[in-house]
């Protein structure tokens, strides 16, 4: 850049890297609590056992707020890796910009 700092782009991109493998994994836990973590009514009991109904909806609930949990992580992941993914461009465009003043300048030119 202009004012001589350097921005070491590999380091974004193994960011971005790992932000990604994050958002996967995220997706997995994601499915593993919408799908696999279902329990049904009868699982709680009978409707002689009056309070299987109450354990079911707590069930549910909590069930309901872990998926929004994951979500709305997934999303904070995702919003950061694609501010990350931007700043890393413009970086880029801003050293090869930077790359093409230098090797336009004339023999003798102070940089």
């Amino acid at each position: 850049m202009s004012n001589g700092m350097r921005v070491d782009l590999s380091a974004l991109d193994e960011v971005i890297r790992k932000l990604n493998g994050l958002l996967s994994d995220m997706d997995k836990a994601n499915t593993k609590a919408k799908y696999e973590t279902d329990i049904p009514n009868s699982a709680f009991g009978s409707a002689k056992f009056l309070e299987s109904n109450e354990l079911h909806e707590a069930h549910q609930k909590q069930k309901a707020r872990i998926e929004n949990i994951i979500r709305s992580l997934h999303t904070l992941v995702d919003d950061f890796g694609s501010s990350t993914s931007k700043v890393r461009d413009k970086y880029s465009n801003q050293e090869q910009a930077n790359a093409q003043g230098v090797s336009a300048a004339p023999k003798g030119a102070a940089n």
